[in-house]
């Protein structure tokens, strides 16, 4: 009998997944945030974790990355995040699958049914998994370091901590600096983007859009936005960042 914890803040939608999954014959507990989870595994191990993104103590990711370091459980991640980037992430972060809500709850029990036979095959993580080869390890480190940019949402997600939305100016803003990251992108060309006009010296605009943005992103995530200032051009993004940045694309 497979063990499994569903962790998922929307109430309804956890007691119906728990009741389903109890019908099917599985033992199953119910977790609302990823502290909850973490007390329901000092209690007891889980075979399979039903992971939401989106939960209101720690984002899912977070979640995931720290399952992978203390559990042997496979994880499911169920989520309305539909983008490709969430779905790279997820797996680099180790999501043995990736299900995108709104989803039938005989898809989970079949994902549940497939895993637990991978487990029984030692072909899942029921056990301590093998260690991936170094350059599989190093990409997905580099990875879990990066600060991820998706023009699909209009967000940035830093390493750690939550994703933080933005608003149409904030992305056009971000979109310039993320496609060349480190390289300065001068006042002229960020004028040009937002406004349609040229930079005039004497407006604050661009900083004071910088200001609020820094403000805005390290409040939400509690991490500190890496956009630096560039003496006399302008501004760089200076951390790593993965973008999904399609060209000419205009939110």
């Amino acid at each position: 009998m497979a063990r499994i914890i569903v962790v998922e803040d929307e109430a309804d939608l956890r007691d119906d997944l728990v009741e389903y999954l109890d019908r099917c014959g599985f033992e199953v507990r119910g977790a609302s945030r990823g502290a909850e989870l973490d007390r329901l595994l000092e209690s007891g191990p889980a075979d399979v974790i039903v992971l939401d993104i989106n939960l209101p103590d720690e984002d899912g990711f977070s979640v995931a990355r720290r399952i992978r370091t203390s559990s042997h459980a496979a994880i499911i991640m169920l989520t309305a995040r539909s983008s490709l980037i969430d779905r790279v992430i997820g797996l680099e972060l180790g999501a043995d699958v990736y299900l995108v809500k709104p989803v039938d709850f005989r898809e989970v029990e079949a994902q549940v049914k497939a895993l637990m036979r991978r487990m029984q095959k030692g072909t899942a993580p029921l056990t301590a998994p093998e260690p991936p080869p170094a350059a599989a390890s190093a990409a997905a480190a580099d990875a879990r370091k990066a600060w991820v940019f998706d023009d699909i949402e209009w967000r940035i997600q830093p390493p750690t901590g939550s994703a933080v939305p933005l608003t149409a100016t904030e992305y056009k803003f971000l979109s310039l600096l993320v496609t060349a990251p480190g390289e300065p992108v001068t006042r002229q060309d960020i004028s040009v983007a937002l406004t349609g006009r040229d930079w005039d010296p004497y407006s604050r605009s661009i900083d004071s859009l910088v200001r609020r943005l820094r403000i805005k992103v390290e409040e939400r995530s509690g991490c500190a936005l890496p956009v630096q200032a560039v003496h006399g051009v302008g501004y760089a993004f200076v951390g790593p960042v993965v973008s999904s940045v399609v060209e000419d694309s205009t939110p």
